[in-house]
């Protein structure tokens, strides 16, 4: 589901070692980006140009960006990061994986990008947020984004009262039906294949939301190309004019498994493991964002950047003065037992 964000101006790769890379250009990697060059680091953000939520007209649940495109978002954000020094470069990584470290021990990354360039890193930050696995029918993914929805919080008041149709997934659906029925009075949950249990029957029946087991086979499109309703699997069409799906995410790990970062299982989906501040288990390797946290919305996403964008600052710090005392003893070993 990706889709590309309008073009813009990239800058050059940076040669030598640079202090960070952050893989991703979204709010989680600009914002830790920023950190880090408003510190005086040396940073590049790689920027694959195609961004979860390009489809969407507008972020929502963001305070003071409530409403705002999300390509309005980024594009603010490349250029407050090169405000302070930091560089935005439009490209594809196909690879990351350490390199050797430096003469004084500290830790080095190679980043490379599709067209052959590379550039060279003491740190890491992985940005590249998630893909949304939506259920082949078809007809569905020409509106996600749209009249086609996930999350309850970041387009439910715009779907508000409408005739919603809940698409199930799996167990996540359930709750996510519980979501929706508070935006309207007219929702209907279609199974479409999986389990639902007689309490949870019992519930949506108490909610007044209608259950149809009979599988969807297409999404209906109006004249005017407008979602209109789902096809059943004997031909009836179900008025409908937004489906929300609680599609499965999978973070965006290809050409990261070089780093040999580990893949849990979650709830929602699959992504990175991490720590506090977005730390991993392979030093100097950080995430942030919906690579690791698969329900965080534009907000979440932006401060988890900034948090691992100062942890990681603080690691460079300390790397630094053992660099110094490495050379002080390198040149005079007396002094550096004093």
């Amino acid at each position: 589901m990706a889709v590309a964000t309008p073009p813009y101006a990239s800058d050059a790769l940076a040669e030598g070692t640079v202090d960070a890379v952050v893989i991703g250009g979204g709010a989680a990697g600009l914002n830790g980006a920023l950190i880090l060059a408003r510190s005086r680091r040396s940073v590049v953000v790689i920027d694959s140009g195609s961004p979860r939520n390009a489809p969407a007209e507008a972020v929502h649940g963001f305070i003071v960006f409530d409403g705002t495109p999300p390509s309005e978002i980024l594009r603010r954000g490349r250029e407050q990061v090169r405000q302070y020094g930091g560089r935005v470069v439009h490209g594809q990584v196909v690879s990351a994986e350490s390199a050797a470290p430096s003469a004084d021990g500290d830790l080095r990354f190679t980043v490379t990008l599709a067209d052959g360039r590379s550039v060279t890193a003491r740190r890491v930050l992985v940005a590249t947020g998630l893909t949304d696995v939506l259920p082949q029918v078809p007809g569905l993914a020409e509106h996600w984004g749209h009249s086609v929805v996930h999350c309850p919080y970041c387009h439910g008041w715009e779907v508000r009262d409408e005739p919603i149709g809940i698409l199930a997934t799996g167990p996540a659906s359930i709750g996510h039906a519980l979501l929706f029925r508070q935006l309207t009075e007219d929702l209907t949950y279609f199974t479409h294949g999986t389990d639902l249990d007689e309490d949870s029957r019992a519930r949506f029946a108490a909610r007044g939301i209608r259950v149809i087991d009979t599988p969807v086979t297409e999404v209906v499109n109006d004249e005017d190309g407008a979602l209109a309703g789902v096809r059943l699997a004997y031909g009836q069409v179900v008025a409908r004019r937004v489906v929300a799906v609680a599609a499965p995410m999978q973070a965006r790990t290809q050409g990261l498994e070089g780093l040999g970062l580990r893949v849990q299982d979650l709830p929602k989906g699959r992504g990175f493991a991490s720590g506090t501040a977005g730390t991993t288990e392979v030093p100097g390797v950080w995430v942030a964002g919906n690579v690791t946290d698969l329900v965080a919305q534009v907000g979440a996403s932006a401060a988890a950047g900034a948090l691992a964008g100062a942890d990681i600052n603080t690691t460079l710090a300390i790397a630094d003065t053992d660099a110094a005392l490495h050379r002080i003893a390198e040149a005079s070993p007396e002094a550096a037992t004093r």
